[in-house]
């Protein structure tokens, strides 16, 4: 019994042929380096023709270079996790700590209520004990609909909590469970086949009533006549413009309300709908989490906290286990502040039309965590109450996450309402450090990652879980454009600290670990891509309309470096991809989405981020849009590419495809009447620039469907189509007329 208590919690294994790896690596990077020796020793003289466009390829092989470094800190050293949840359960079953989940909401239009509640009733469902457990959900739209749906959320609670733990149900968010259990035999064993067929006809009915509400708009006057919560909107101006709305809609302390339909008890239940007034800052989702964490603090004061996004549904009921197995650990859990868990999505395609983020999640990340741990990204993290609101780390202090068996003090439920409303007003954060030394930092579109690093730089280390089954599933967009907003806006908030005081490269510098520094750089420099995307994805074609040759010639040895580095790289990045379980489609897909998030997401990203930083914008904060309409899902499962309406960024994908198309067409046409003798002198001189352009516009065949092909409601604008094709005809016949 001694023996088993000194074993730990968690295990962690490093990657192998990390040795062959970095080898594989050093000589890639030779290869950048003589590509550099190239470029600096040809350039042409002044007055020869493309002068210009080898600056500006050297420039962008430079930054291409140096990028290419920072994300190989992301793989130089990985590792993996494995958790022992027997021997957590074995030590500490009696003393497991209070979990706080919060859940945000913001707007029921575009974040429906049902799948909002599918999500509270998973994570209410955690394999853990009720009496422990409280869920918060924030809702910044202040909307009753939302309000309503969490009621008739609670009821149905009753019947589908001890459900899930009567059975060992997986996922335990409704809507989910179900879709996975389909057809006539979906549930094998009798006693349970009769229960699912009850379980399931009642979250018919719940759904019924959210959707009805939601068609109407607005709550009957026969229900907001029977439940007293509904006269807190009573005062309801505007969404940005109301009261504290708070109501416990469980009270876990009450042993006999607070019960399932088999007398267990239930988790607490909170609706939250913090104070807005048009005069007052509020600050985006981290005002809204800095609010829960001062709420949650007088009502259950849980040790641990985990917040989620309303799309991402809990898929794993021992996740919390997981996260405990590392901060309850005896020899390192006490350096650990959060335990970060992947972002997966359940409705990518085979070949994920819009690309995922599964290198991300399955080989960076693990690599980041090797030197102190992953990043905050917002979503389906637990972290230490007492790290997130500014605690410091010392060798010497340890923060124990045992149940605290003290009594508090015992108020009723309508006073302990009144009392905590006003920790989630408006002025409250006045001349106080929240939003600078405590909760989430405050004045970044990414709130998150500057969270996650301000904690690093205080000495704390996180944790990356990454189970085989998934502990969170999401919604990924469904259309081009809206993927597209989602990188701009990570991608903005990102450059946004690397602009600021909070940026890795001077406020972690001497805090945290150099590949770790890295690992942060690596994304806070993801708008920059975008210059030197541009210079290689325009500059190319447009000297190979004026035949003016830009790389080695086929027998020159400088072929070499560029060859290698170019097939070494692609073929690790697909090996790489497959290695993660992705299929070759989803690589070639993903190569395409690189290059759109380059050339638009991260363009406006980047000069939006810039006019920001001289003061001539504001920032904002963009939601996602979580639902598409029947025909837009139609196509997004044929993995048909959506563009929707017209926008600046469609124009510019556009543009620089038919660019490309042009320069290669007026290529091939000139070559055609040269001859033979033009077509060898072309193989010779000019076969890197036609692979480079070849590729372009192989890469871009979904949208020239989309602009002159397709008749469906999913094709390109036919503005996006008249704009693009003049500005790129025009662009091409300028450029071959002042050679």
């Amino acid at each position: 019994m001694a023996k088993e208590e000194h074993l730990p919690l968690f295990e962690t294994k490093k990657a192998q042929g990390r040795v062959l790896f970095r080898i594989f690596t050093a000589s890639i990077f030779a290869g950048i380096c003589s590509i550099w020796v190239y470029r600096v020793s040809h350039i042409p003289k002044a007055g020869e023709d493309g002068r210009f466009a080898w600056i500006g390829l050297l420039g962008a092989e430079i930054w291409f270079g140096f990028y290419w470094l920072l994300t190989q800190a992301s793989r130089w050293n990985p590792v993996y996790r494995h958790t022992f949840k027997d021997r957590l359960s074995q030590r500490y079953e009696n003393e497991l700590p209070g979990v706080d989940i919060f859940v945000c909401t913001a707007d029921a239009s575009i974040e429906p209520p049902m799948m909002v509640m599918n999500t509270v009733l998973s994570v209410m469902a955690y394999e853990y004990p009720p009496e422990k457990l409280s869920v918060y959900l924030s809702d910044d739209g202040g909307s009753e609909i939302t309000y309503y749906a969490l009621m008739e959320a609670a009821e149905f609670a009753k019947h589908w909590i001890p459900y899930c733990k009567k059975y060992n149900v997986e996922p335990r968010s409704p809507a989910a469970y179900f879709v996975s259990k389909h057809g006539d035999d979906a549930v094998e064993d009798n006693h349970q086949a009769k229960d699912f067929v009850v379980i399931k006809k009642l979250y018919q009915y719940m759904e019924n009533k959210i959707e009805n509400a939601v068609k109407l708009g607005q709550v009957s006057d026969q229900v907001r006549s029977k439940h007293k919560g509904f006269s807190q909107w009573d005062s309801y101006s505007s969404r940005r413009d109301h009261d504290t709305i708070l109501q416990i809609v469980i009270d876990g302390r009450d042993p006999i309300n607070a019960t399932d339909n088999e007398g267990c008890a239930l988790p607490t239940l909170v609706y939250l709908a913090r104070e807005k007034r048009p005069q007052y800052n509020h600050n985006f989702k981290a005002g809204a989490m800095n609010a829960l964490i001062r709420v949650s603090s007088y009502i259950s004061n849980g040790k641990l906290l985990l917040n989620v996004d309303c799309d991402m549904y809990s898929n794993n009921s021992l996740a919390i286990r997981d996260t405990l197995c590392f901060l309850m650990d005896e020899e390192k859990g006490h350096e650990i502040a959060f335990v970060q868990f992947p972002q997966n999505f359940k409705n990518l395609t085979k070949n994920e039309l819009y690309a995922s983020l599964r290198v991300i999640n399955e080989v960076e990340a693990h690599g980041v965590d090797g030197y102190g741990g992953p990043l905050y990204v917002g979503t389906g993290c637990f972290h230490r109450r007492d790290t997130l609101c500014g605690r410091k780390f010392s060798k010497d202090s340890k923060s124990d996450m045992k149940w605290d068996n003290r009594k508090r003090e015992e108020l009723g439920i309508h006073e302990l309402e009144e009392n905590t409303k006003s920790l989630a007003s408006c002025t409250f954060e006045e001349n106080t450090q929240w939003g600078k030394e405590m909760g989430l930092k405050y004045g970044c579109p990414v709130e998150d990652i500057i969270t996650g690093l301000s904690i690093h730089c205080r000495g704390w280390k996180s944790v990356y879980c990454n189970p085989a089954r998934e502990a969170f599933l999401g919604l990924a967009p469904a259309t081009l454009p809206h993927i597209l907003v989602q990188h701009k806006r990570w991608s903005e908030g990102n450059f946004h600290i690397f602009l600021s005081k909070y940026s890795p490269a001077w406020y972690a510098y001497g805090k945290i670990r150099l590949g770790h520094q890295l690992g942060y750089l690596r994304y806070s420099l993801w708008a920059s891509n975008c210059l030197a995307t541009l210079v290689y994805s325009t500059l190319p074609s447009l000297y190979l309309l004026r035949g003016t040759s830009l790389f080695p010639q086929m027998s020159s040895p400088w072929l070499i470096p560029f060859a290698y580095v170019i097939i070494g790289k692609y073929t690790w990045s697909f090996v790489e991809f497959l290695w993660c379980d992705g299929t070759i489609l989803g690589w070639w897909n993903e190569q395409r989405i690189w290059l759109y998030q380059r050339t638009s997401s991260y363009l406006f990203a980047f000069i939006d981020t810039i006019l920001f930083s001289i003061g001539y914008t504001n920032s904002a904060f963009v939601i996602t849009a979580k639902v598409a309409d029947e025909d837009v899902s139609k196509r997004y499962e044929k993995e048909i590419m959506e563009f929707g309406a017209s926008s600046p960024m469609l124009t510019i994908l556009a543009t620089l495809a038919l660019l490309n198309l042009c320069c290669f067409a007026g290529f091939v046409l000139e070559e055609a009447i040269a001859g033979s003798k033009g077509i060898a002198k072309a193989y010779e001189t000019m076969s890197l620039q036609v692979l480079l352009c070849g590729v372009l516009i192989l890469i871009n065949l979904p949208l020239y469907q989309g602009l002159y092909l397709r008749k469906d409601k999913g094709k390109m604008p036919s503005s996006v189509a008249y704009k693009s094709m003049v500005i790129a005809v025009f662009s091409c016949v300028c450029f071959k007329l002042s050679y």
